[in-house]
């Protein structure tokens, strides 16, 4: 169904992907696959507007690198070497990972579905550096000054936008910092916290 395609990992498909111990990254591999497939599906039925289509795409393109980080050498090479071995036929998703971007997006001159695209995957980039604990200024303010940029030129956030005001209130809180400073436990919790909230409006808003 489309809305299970839009969920950040839809439920694990029935198949023959293997259960155990290092097999936890091949399984999450497979599903993140099989949940690509059914969004593209989904998309080309017009069963998802392009704003969502745009968000969840660039959402699963982000983690189907962070899965296949996990499984390249354990006798795979490649996504291909993947599909072969687990019989995963999948072409739809496959077209997207190779093409490293959703459908929506035919060129990188700062379109619509471009800003969307940047923007997700930005603010994942942020929160997953927050959740293995890289909290230096210098490695969190680029991406969060980038993110705030890159709203900053999606003209149909409104100005009052709730996102981009708590990443603005965080940058702040950065431009105060040297570049060696790192954030507090206190201050990751409560940045994650603001940001899962600032992620969530952005897709509310997509929804809208």
């Amino acid at each position: 169904a489309p809305s299970q395609a839009l969920r950040a990992r839809g439920p694990r498909s029935k198949g023959s992907f293997p259960l155990g111990s290092r097999d936890d990254h091949m399984a999450e591999l497979f599903a993140v696959v099989k949940t690509m497939q059914a969004l593209e599906k989904a998309y080309i039925k017009d069963c998802v507007n392009p704003n969502e289509y745009t968000a969840a795409c660039s959402r699963l393109l982000v983690q189907y690198k962070a899965a296949f980080k996990q499984v390249q050498g354990l006798e795979i090479n490649s996504i291909d070497d993947f599909c072969r071995r687990f019989r995963l036929d999948c072409p739809l998703a496959m077209e997207r990972i190779k093409e490293d971007r959703p459908i929506t997006i035919k060129d990188d001159k700062g379109n619509l579905n471009r800003c969307i695209a940047d923007i997700v995957s930005l603010f994942i980039t942020v929160m997953d550096k927050l959740r293995l604990e890289i909290r230096a200024m210098d490695e969190i303010q680029p991406d969060l000054r980038e993110l705030m940029e890159t709203m900053n030129r999606m003209s149909h956030l409104p100005p009052d936008f709730e996102g981009r005001q708590k990443v603005n209130q965080w940058l702040q809180t950065l431009s105060g910092m040297s570049a060696s400073d790192e954030l507090d436990d206190s201050q990751v919790r409560q940045m994650l916290f603001d940001l899962e909230s600032a992620y969530n409006a952005f897709n509310r808003f997509l929804h809208s």
